[in-house]
């Protein structure tokens, strides 16, 4: 048997979004685009999966999960019946030997859908040609009238309705077919309107829509894969030389001399790159910006460290804390310190309060002491999935 899976990503999510801004099926869960997570949760389950929305958006986004599984997007419609029914349309036009036999459709914004769910979904068509999954609501229902309860209504037998819902394809293109384009708020409801059995499955309170602001926070607690802390260290040495401004930690500071360097050498965030490089495994700066290349001639070091941020979010990381010490003599840092900690953290888009910079000196001893440049050390803790 042959299953794809329809991924519903054409809403604007309004009661998300009331200033119009991006899309639900779009905000950064976790590092990367809730429709990311929801897709990626069905690969292991279906043969296909076609994704439905803005086609330009949804291909890059879901190109990074390089499966051969994911079809090119189509474009939805202007009522969620209407985004279905272009899916259902598109899995058809497939050779017949490609087409589905069974299809479930999903909402996009539903990023935490479980194997269990999935799989009770899919072996309800053994007997039935439709099923959803569906909990019982526990808590007692009053109806509204101008503000005030106008009666409780009963519970008894109501549920709450979830995705994905499974289908035979055929039965359900059928129906899409036939049904005027419009309101059905789920495919189950034209199964219902055409007489037509649809199981109820047990399904999972944790298989939340993200629908308010408040539920990304529930969904990346629930979300969350437990990290663990991995310690990278960096160390760096400049020279000092003239006709160049001295910039460290991506600040620059009024002296006689600069440092030497293919780059703008700011030994502060070089050294800063080596110490998440490090603790990444992924080599030191010069394997990723190597010195030989004359397009990183007097580069801005801020582009560096941007990278090795992403590296870190890209991997499902974050930054738990830095100390950064800076050692020279001349000239005294301090009074630049707390911009280098801001624009530290701006860079990296963390809190200030996670980033220590320090200076200290070497009381005249060795080439810092005769102040022949400036040497920098500095330790990063970094929290990786394991």
């Amino acid at each position: 048997m042959r299953i794809a899976v329809i991924i519903l990503a054409a809403g604007v999510g309004k009661r998300f979004n009331k200033d119009g801004t991006t899309p639900k099926q779009y905000v950064t869960l976790l590092g990367k685009p809730v429709i990311y997570h929801t897709v990626k949760a069905f690969l292991p389950h279906v043969d296909l999966v076609q994704p439905v929305g803005d086609a330009e958006k949804l291909d890059i986004i879901l190109k990074e999960l390089n499966d051969p599984h994911i079809l090119p997007a189509v474009m939805g419609g202007k009522e969620r019946q209407n985004s279905v029914h272009a899916g259902l349309e598109a899995l058809a036009a497939l050779p017949k030997e490609q087409q589905p036999d069974l299809v479930l459709i999903h909402d996009g914004a539903r990023p935490n859908i479980s194997a269990e769910v999935i799989h009770r979904i899919i072996n309800a068509l053994d007997q039935y040609p439709a099923a959803i999954p569906a909990i019982p609501v526990a808590e007692t229902l009053k109806r509204n009238k101008d503000g005030l309860i106008d009666c409780t209504v009963s519970r008894d037998h109501l549920f709450r309705a979830q995705t994905p819902q499974a289908f035979r394809f055929h039965a359900i293109l059928d129906l899409h077919r036939k049904a005027e384009h419009g309101m059905a708020t789920d495919d189950a409801a034209l199964f219902e309107q055409a007489g037509l059995t649809v199981a109820l499955v047990h399904g999972d309170e944790n298989n939340i829509k993200l629908t308010y602001y408040e539920d990304l926070k529930r969904l990346e607690s629930l979300m969350q894969v437990p990290l663990f802390p991995r310690i990278g260290s960096g160390f760096d040495v400049h020279a000092f030389t003239r006709d160049r401004p001295l910039i460290i930690c991506g600040i620059e500071i009024p002296y006689e001399f600069g440092l030497a360097g293919h780059s703008d050498a700011d030994v502060g965030l070089h050294t800063l790159c080596d110490a998440i490089y490090g603790a990444l495994a992924e080599g030191d700066i010069g394997a990723h910006f190597p010195p030989s290349d004359n397009q990183w001639k007097n580069a801005d070091s801020k582009k560096f460290l941007i990278h090795a941020g992403e590296r870190v979010i890209k991997r499902g990381g974050k930054i738990s804390n830095i100390d950064l010490t800076l050692i020279c003599e001349r000239p005294k840092m301090r009074p630049f310190i707390d911009q280098m900690r801001q624009q530290i953290a701006d860079l990296l888009s963390i809190d200030c309060l996670k980033v220590s910079v320090k200076a200290t000196t070497t009381e005249k001893l060795g080439f810092t002491g005769r102040e022949e440049g400036i040497a920098c050390h500095a330790v990063v803790c970094v929290l990786l999935p394991e």
